[in-house]
This record gives structure tokens, sequence and C-alpha cells, in this order.
């Protein structure tokens, strides 16, 4: 066994020396949180002597855990990276190190024993994205980002300098949560190259680019939903044996980590496709419903691009999908046009049910929408009416469970 220490990181290249102990076994396995998750942290018990570092989800939809991760399952994680990237390069660091892609970023750096760049906490300015990123001196250059962090970027493309900087880069990781299809036809209009990641804190980060398994990943599909297997699998969760047995399991030898994702993989090619998680499903008129489903339609419609999808409670249907918009009144399109979009590709029971706007959507550190504050202020006292009576009487129907 051995201690394991949490710590706020306020200046990343100071942890990185503490992180290269602990991938090295010469200093304790580290616990990195935010300044306010740290302020007042209980004394924390020992680990298994392999485990160097421990992550703690982001906790978006449901409690945070905790995932020990060793440290060949994290150095496993950098080496696939670079070989399916072309080569271990310079990182420039633009995401919380509490965070497993912030981590990630540091021990690729230490693998390739390059030095990072690190981005400045706080907002997220292009600027100064670019000022830094033009300090990077290796051939190979990197960096991993969220969503809302490349829109930003290209939005501000149309500064050359910028948009030199950006084609510099030998890729950009983007990845942490959904990423609209328009975001990346865009960056390739521009010609930067961004790669898609699907991973997770169990996973040691990111181990499925553009759709296919890096390293020795593994990837299959049991009723609906993808497991992954491979030598960055955590060890499983800090003092949480029920969770740990749940999530890994082991068949014929194999250990592997099922996801909670909806998904599909192609027989043929083995490229895997992320639909959304199973448990973000709510039943509207008897009929299951995926709110990732009724996501990535809605965004696809004018004056819906960043919208949120929760479930709220209906008196007739028992649920129904709600979108939250961020921005004044009138700022989104037609309801009805968006809902008929959604009715042709899900059926009716998907139908969202009303808007409510917000001026902001609540985010997490790591850029994700904090769907549980979101629901708590939002859905927390009661909405107004369902209109979804007034559509289905509009299409001569008498709701989601009539079959045509």
């Amino acid at each position: 066994m051995r201690p394991l220490l949490a710590v706020a990181p306020e200046h990343p290249l100071d942890f990185l020396a503490v992180l290269r102990n602990a991938l090295a076994g010469s200093g304790p396995a580290v616990l990195p949180l935010s300044t306010d998750r740290a302020a007042g942290m209980p004394v924390l018990g020992d680990v298994p002597k392999r485990v160097a570092v421990v992550i703690e989800t982001s906790g978006s939809t449901g409690a945070p855990k905790r995932a020990m991760l060793a440290t060949n399952a994290l150095l496993a994680g950098a080496a696939a990276s670079a070989v399916a990237l072309g080569g271990p390069g310079q990182w420039l660091l633009a995401l919380p190190v509490h965070y497993i892609a912030g981590v990630q970023v540091l021990v690729r750096s230490i693998a390739a024993e390059t030095t990072p760049i690190v981005l400045p906490p706080g907002h997220f300015d292009p600027q100064n994205f670019l000022r830094l990123a033009e300090t990077m001196t290796e051939p190979l250059r990197y960096t991993a980002l969220v969503p809302v962090q490349l829109a930003r970027l290209l939005d501000a493309s149309e500064d050359p300098a910028l948009l030199a900087v950006l084609r510099r880069f030998t890729a950009i990781l983007v990845g942490g949560q959904a990423i609209r299809p328009e975001l990346i036809a865009r960056a390739a209009e521009l010609e930067v190259r961004v790669v898609r990641t699907y991973g997770s804190s169990e996973t040691a980060g990111g181990c499925v680019y553009d759709g296919v398994p890096i390293g020795d990943t593994l990837v299959r599909l049991v009723d609906g939903q993808l497991e992954l297997s491979g030598a960055v699998l955590a060890e499983g969760y800090l003092d949480d044996a029920a969770r740990t047995a749940d999530r890994f399991i082991v068949e014929q030898g194999v250990r592997w980590y099922r996801t909670g994702d909806l998904g599909e993989v192609d027989p043929l090619s083995g490229r895997v496709t992320v639909l959304g998680r199973a448990d973000n499903v709510i039943i509207s008129g008897g009929e299951k419903v995926s709110l990732d489903a009724v996501e990535r339609i809605v965004r696809s419609c004018v004056g819906f691009e960043t919208a949120i999808v929760l479930g709220g409670d209906d008196a007739q249907w028992g649920q129904v999908p709600v979108l939250v918009v961020a921005g004044p009144e009138g700022a989104a399109a037609d309801l009805a046009v968006v809902g008929a979009s959604v009715v042709t590709l899900l059926g009716r029971a998907a139908r969202p049910a009303r808007v409510v706007r917000v001026e902001q959507i609540p985010l997490l550190a790591s850029g994700k929408p904090d769907r549980v504050a979101l629901a708590s202020s939002v859905l927390a006292s009661p909405g107004p009416t369902s209109s979804m009576v007034a559509w289905h009487k509009e299409l001569g129907r008498s709701g989601p469970n009539n079959k045509d």
C-alpha cells in the first residue's frame, strides 16, 4: 500500500514534479482536486501500491466517483496516443489537471520528455492561446480541448496569426462531451486537424480516436451498451467495492469496463459510435426516450445549437423532454419546427414539450454543462403546462403511444 495525497494544483508545472514521482513510485499517489473541493478535505487513507493517480469524476449527471489509475494504465494511454497521433511531441495544457484529460497531457509530456506549455486558468481567451502556442518549439505539437474551447478558437480564426497557429498543431484532441458535426466540419474546412476522442477517467482518458480504438483497447457491445478492455483500465473506485464490482467485470480472463454509454460497433470496420448515456433516458407516455438522441437532433436546428435537453415531469405523459436555451426571448427558432424534426427521426414520444430560457448554461470546470445544477434550478418548480396535447391534436393523434 502507499499513501494518497490530495492536492489542489495552483501551478501545473509544480504539480508535474509531484506527478512524475507518483508515476515512478518514489512519492505518494495523488488525488488532484479543484481548490474548492480540496478545502477541508479529510485525511485520506492508503491505496494499492501500483496506483499513482486517483481522479474524481465530474459528477455532471450524478454522484462523483474516484477512479484509481495505476502507473501502467496512464503510461499505456500515453503510449497509445503517441502512436495514433504520429509520435511524441510537445503539449499545450488548456484543461484543469484535476480532470483526466489534463492529467494525461502531463503524463504524455513526461513520457515524451518535453515541457508542456500551460494556459493560465480562468476564462479561455483565444489570444492567450495564440500567444502561448507561438512559444512551442517541438516539431510535433498537440493540445487537448473541450468543444466549447475549440468553438471559440474557430470563431476567432479570422485572425490570420491564430489560424496559422491552429494549422501548425499536429493534432487537436477534442472530447469530454458530444461534439457537434458542424464543428468538426468547420475545422476541416479551415485545415485544422481535430481528433475526436472517447474515453473516461476509468480508461485513463481517451482510448478511442475518431471512432477507432487505440493501443490494445478492445470495444464490444453488450445489450446496446459499450464495454471497453485493455491496459488503460482503472483498478476500480476508491472505497467503493460495490460500484467497482458493478462496473468492472472479468469474463474468460479478460477484464471489461461497463461504460454505461449506448453505442454501436460496426461489424466490418470495428468503428465505434457513441449514442449517449444509457441512464439519460425518460419514459414518456410509456415509451423510452433517449435525451441524448433528442439533444443531437435539436442542436442541428438553427437557434438551438447549444440547447440542453432535460427530462421534466408532466401530469399527462409522466415525463417529457424540456429544452433549455441560453439567451433572451426570441433567440431560438420555432419550437414546432424543432419538434417536427425530432418526431420524424425518433417518434412522437420524443417531441420536446417546452423551451426554458436561462441567462447562461452553468458549466463544470471541464467545460461540460452542469446538468445536475441546471435541472435543480430549471425544473425545481413546476413549469408551464406541456404543449404536447396541442401538437398531437394538430396531427390528429391521441398521444405518444398512438401507433401509425
